[in-house]
């Protein structure tokens, strides 16, 4: 490869044929009328914010969850005309951007209700049940009182829907508890009811991809689904149980090049702080990316790569710009393509890999992506 035919140093390619049939995938899990909304909170989960909503857009989603207002405006000036609901607390100074791009809220104390119902500008809100993860909403017994709020405010005609999340759908070993919380969510919907409220047309919402999977039950007016969408199994314990019952694609796959090649003698010590030395004559090259790009720091001397087809180890620390790699016996040249997440060839390094080498998920392996990386769409 010639050098000056390289763009990047780094880059991200979203592999549109596989979101495709992701979205197709999780359709057919729903029941008839539930709608399906995507979750592209923190950034699309690394994925980028604005590249994956408008793939998904023109795939047929029917709404998208953020995390914040500032998201969500991101969105509307990338044209995305669906529904959008912002999942995290909203400050009152942001009701009013909120109310002119047509961003549902979440309502989710009472502090943040009050000052819904004493602002001038009031934007549509679903309201937030705490059913038992002891997060964000209101408790059941909360709800009368809520809802006298509502009315007395003058927010009825705002209030468009209510949800809540389960902590644990995502284990097949705590579905008792997530049917707790399940009846909890519906004594306080009931409860609201019983005040007349939310009215027609409003959206009752609980199952994230878990519950997606596990049980058909929650899936209500509509579904909040993230990582099952971007290809990956929400834990390890859904993907032993439905054991290649779906299909699912990663969409996302992580690449760099390399910088420099170099041959290292028995007994050298290779990177920072003289934390690995060298086993044997080796050949290393470095990769262009460090923990600032987000390859975490924990892999030092853990993870591994693909170049050409072949898996080659990180050595030594992980830097804030660069890694070691050990190329010994892989046919190799300054420019070819390493694979950091993805496939190449018959080899696939998959962000669960990576996660459970420094012991956390793939959602963090993921968010931890930094969002200046260029994205492509394949």
């Amino acid at each position: 490869m010639v050098l000056s035919r390289i763009h990047f140093k780094t880059w991200i390619e979203l592999d549109a044929s596989a979101f495709k049939v992701n979205v197709k995938t999780i359709r057919g899990l729903l029941r008839g009328r539930t709608r399906l909304w995507f979750v592209v909170k923190s950034n699309a989960y690394g994925h980028s914010l604005v590249h994956m909503s408008t793939l998904a857009q023109e795939n047929g989603i029917d709404g998208f969850c953020v995390d914040s207002v500032v998201e969500g405006g991101r969105l509307r000036e990338a044209g995305i005309v669906r529904p959008i609901l912002a999942l995290g607390p909203t400050l009152p100074h942001l009701f009013a951007p909120a109310a002119e791009r047509g961003i549902l809220l979440t309502i989710a104390g009472r502090e943040y209700l009050d000052a819904l119902g004493k602002s001038p500008a009031q934007p549509e809100f679903h309201l937030k049940i705490d059913s038992g993860m002891h997060r964000q909403g209101f408790a059941p017994q909360e709800i009368p009182d809520i809802a006298g709020r509502i009315r007395r405010y003058g927010l009825a005609p705002r209030l468009k829907g209510a949800y809540t999340h389960f902590a644990a759908a995502k284990d097949p070993t705590y579905q008792a508890y997530t049917k707790f919380q399940f009846d909890n969510f519906r004594a306080a919907v009931s409860s609201l009811k019983k005040s007349g409220l939310p009215g027609n047309g409003a959206l009752l919402h609980c199952a994230a991809s878990g519950a997606v999977y596990l049980d058909r039950r929650t899936h209500l007016d509509l579904v909040r689904v993230g990582i099952g969408l971007y290809g990956l199994w929400p834990s390890r314990e859904i993907e032993l149980r439905m054991d290649g019952t779906l299909a699912f694609r990663p969409v996302l796959s992580w690449r760099s090049i390399i910088s420099e090649i170099k041959a290292a003698e028995k007994g050298a010590y290779v990177g920072y702080d003289m934390s690995e030395r060298l086993a044997k004559k080796s050949k290393l090259a470095i990769v262009p990316i460090g923990y600032w790009h987000g390859y975490d720091r924990g892999l030092s001397g853990k993870g591994d790569v693909l170049v050409n087809g072949r898996r080659a180890q990180v050595r030594g620390r992980v830097s804030m710009d660069m890694i070691i790699i050990d190329v010994t016996g892989i046919p190799c040249r300054v420019g070819d393509t390493v694979t950091l997440i993805g496939r190449d060839g018959g080899e696939e390094i998959k962000a669960g890999e990576l996660a459970a080498r420094i012991d956390t998920t793939a959602y963090e392996v993921l968010t931890r992506i930094n969002p200046l990386i260029k994205k492509i769409v394949v």
